[in-house]
């Protein structure tokens, strides 16, 4: 009887031990709070940079076309994200964590899922490349011809590698983008700054997906190492 007993009272720990670890295996996945907006599709949460999961937002410097007019939809994209969120909190559901140590999650607002709502708004795009959860948000933005399927746009990931519209001048350097990203012979991507001692002499080719950025923290998220030199 008494085995018995120690048996019963053993598997009753088992059980309290795992249902106490619980939340903390939940706790572990989710941050709450007050964030800042980086861009249409990145947030900094506690000093953690999240990309929200499963879209593309345009680049902070990116143009596109509305009603024959050019607006920075990129900034729009990032505004229009602060807007949503406001003052208030989210709360952010880890998926994965990418090459450059963001977490990758989706984020929600009370229970509007922020991600979601910007693909649905022709703020963002899916990123099928790596999801295909917001599909169907964009195909309900592109029949509604909202956002950015109101008009002419370059999708981010294309825009990245150097690709413009018709209309943009490709050759010229962008306002102030003036840091060169490079591609080597053997494929190494390295970014050089003005004073830099390889500057004057670094041509850029958008074909080959050389491009200009305009700060160092740009060059370095989208996976550019700076010269030595």
């Amino acid at each position: 009887m008494a085995c018995r007993l120690k048996a019963v009272e053993a598997v009753f720990l088992i059980i309290t031990l795992v249902s106490a670890s619980m939340p903390l295996a939940q706790a572990a996945n989710t941050l709450t709070g007050v964030p800042t907006v980086i861009d249409g599709d990145t947030i900094d949460l506690h000093g953690q940079r999240i990309r929200l999961h499963g879209i593309d937002a345009p680049e902070s410097k990116q143009v596109c076309i509305s009603g024959g007019t050019k607006y920075r939809c990129g900034q729009k994209a990032s505004l229009a994200l602060s807007d949503r969120i406001g003052r208030g909190a989210v709360t952010c559901e880890t998926k994965d964590t990418d090459r450059y140590g963001r977490m990758i999650a989706v984020c929600f607002k009370g229970q509007d899922d922020l991600n979601g709502w910007l693909v649905s708004e022709g703020l963002a795009v899916a990123y099928r490349s790596y999801s295909q959860d917001y599909v169907t948000h964009e195909a309900q933005a592109r029949s509604l011809s909202v956002g950015l399927w109101e008009g002419e746009f370059i999708m981010p990931w294309d825009w990245r590698r150097g690709k413009r519209l018709a209309s943009e001048q490709v050759s010229a350097i962008p306002g102030d983008c003036v840091i060169k990203g490079n591609i080597s012979s053997k494929g190494a991507r390295i970014y050089h700054v003005p004073d830099g001692r390889w500057y004057d002499r670094t041509k850029i080719d958008e074909a080959k997906g050389e491009r200009f950025f305009c700060s160092e923290a740009d060059a370095t998220a989208a996976g550019w190492r700076k010269s030595s030199q």
